[in-house]
């Protein structure tokens, strides 16, 4: 038999099983389905108590939340103002489950970006139940560091004083110096090598309220995850902030303001949504470094981890092979799209009659992507977001039943049979959906399907049963003739 990458005989498909009456549903319980990408749910009982980290920049918070929650999550660089959101992280010490936030390093007399940060921290000190204040113990207190402590004061929540980069025992004398900043006792740790950090994080448990009880199993119903993508600059972070009703994040004119991917629930079109803002894709990741670099690796496990992306693009400026590309990425990683082309605000009918040839030569391969053109400053027609979003997460979810699937085979191929190639022309034998998110077809065939003919096949599907909105997959099974072993001798 004919080797090719794309055909495949292992697995459920038998020959004799066929002609003797195989049934194709019978094959799917059989083979099982894998999870369904992207699972929603929550296993806890309720929302968690939080722990805010906050201090100046470059005291070392973002390395002693990667710690705390044991994975190196934060983007962490050795330069300060790396992080600028207030970024939540679920923890568990001792048994009890809490919310760590981290958050951009907060300096008085600050303008700009940097006050934009500082905002956002001020936010996260009062809508924790407790903070964890970090100071670089060798420098010791300063006057940036004496202005949170009248924050601190200020909000009246419990603090526990972290006395960071204390790695050894000759160290510790600097930490009790802190002591004058009138918190209490600083505790000496080191986020880099992970000394004192339990004692630390026993005193944070002393002052955080109790967690509830944690209830196992997937809930269904949990708030579906839609995360925000597109390049630098796109309006990604607006967007956010404009269906949260709130500055959530921060947003500057400098592109790439955004570095970790920030959660937030929303509640829009009578649903709950998390949605997740994305440091922008850069055209060359791997040409990037420190901080841009990490960055970009998160945006990827965000992507990963969400149901929908809605891709961003700046309907002012000509499409570029940046954009196309981050749509190349969500369809390679089977998410439901939207592309949502945002500042129509800025839009006059010379650029918008450009936008559409533009869209017709290069976007020609994800013409079955939902489109909704919005202003994230001006919030226009936002509110046809949520429907777009519904559609294709419905197509994303919908399944053929197997007896329609073949009906629509057999004309398909009756009216338009595969070509023959080398006196042979492969025949679809039957073919049934394996899964969904996104929706999985295999082809049981009797030779090699061209890679033009499943396109074809994929265009028909959509005209027949739709599927707005998301990528399909297409595979096939090739069926071995009688007398050759699995090599094809």
């Amino acid at each position: 038999m004919e080797q090719h990458a794309d055909a495949t005989t292992e697995g459920a498909f038998d020959p004799e099983a066929w002609e003797a009456g195989y049934d194709p549903e019978e094959w799917v319980d059989l083979e099982g389905d894998a999870p369904d990408r992207g699972e929603h749910g929550d296993e806890s009982g309720g929302p968690l108590p939080v722990l805010a980290v906050v201090g100046r920049p470059n005291v070392g918070k973002s390395t002693l939340v990667n710690r705390i929650i044991g994975r190196r999550e934060a983007v962490v660089e050795d330069t300060p103002g790396v992080t600028r959101d207030r970024v939540y992280y679920e923890a568990t010490w001792n048994g009890r489950r809490f919310t760590v936030v981290d958050t951009g390093g907060w300096e008085r007399d600050v303008v700009g970006i940097d006050l934009s940060v500082a905002v956002q921290a001020e936010y996260a000190i009062d809508s924790a139940d407790a903070v964890m204040f970090v100071v670089d113990a060798i420098v010791g207190p300063t006057d940036s560091d004496e202005a949170v402590v009248k924050v601190l004061r200020k909000s009246g929540k419990p603090v526990v004083l972290a006395a960071n980069k204390v790695d050894n025992m000759a160290q510790e004398a600097d930490a009790a110096a802190l002591w004058s900043l009138g918190l209490g006792q600083p505790w000496p740790v080191s986020a880099v090598h992970g000394r004192g950090s339990g004692d630390l994080l026993d005193a944070a448990l002393a002052v955080l309220p109790e967690a509830p009880a944690q209830r196992f199993g997937v809930m269904e119903g949990g708030p579906r995850r839609v995360a925000l993508l597109g390049r630098p600059n796109v309006g990604k972070s607006s967007m956010l902030n404009k269906v949260a009703g709130e500055n959530r994040v921060v947003v500057d004119k400098i592109a790439g303001t955004t570095r970790d991917p920030v959660d937030e629930l929303i509640q829009l079109g009578g649903k709950t949504w998390k949605f997740i803002d994305t440091a922008g894709i850069r055209r060359r990741v791997h040409l990037t470094q420190g901080a841009d670099f990490y960055a970009s690796l998160r945006t990827t496990a965000a992507l990963e981890k969400a149901e929908v992306g809605v891709i961003l693009i700046d309907a002012s400026e000509r499409l570029t092979e940046q954009d196309t590309r981050i749509i190349s990425l969500a369809v390679e990683a089977g998410r439901a799209i939207v592309i949502a082309y945002n500042k129509w605000d800025l839009m006059d009918e010379e650029r918008r009659y450009y936008l559409e040839r533009e869209i017709e030569q290069d976007l020609v391969q994800v013409t079955w992507a939902p489109r909704v053109n919005v202003s994230a400053l001006t919030g226009r027609h936002m509110e046809k977001l949520v429907p777009a979003i519904e559609t294709a997460l419905a197509s994303w979810e919908k399944r053929i039943p197997t007896g329609q699937l073949n009906a629509f085979l057999g004309t398909l191929v009756a009216s338009h049979p595969h070509p023959i190639r080398g006196g042979k022309q492969p025949r679809i034998l039957f073919g049934t959906q394996a899964g969904t998110k996104p929706p999985r077809f295999v082809l049981f065939t009797s030779g090699f399907l061209e890679a033009g003919y499943r396109r074809f096949i994929e265009r028909r599907l959509r005209e027949e049963f739709g599927f707005p909105g998301t990528p399909i997959e297409i595979r096939m099974k090739v069926r071995e003739k009688r007398g050759r072993n699995k090599t094809g001798r």
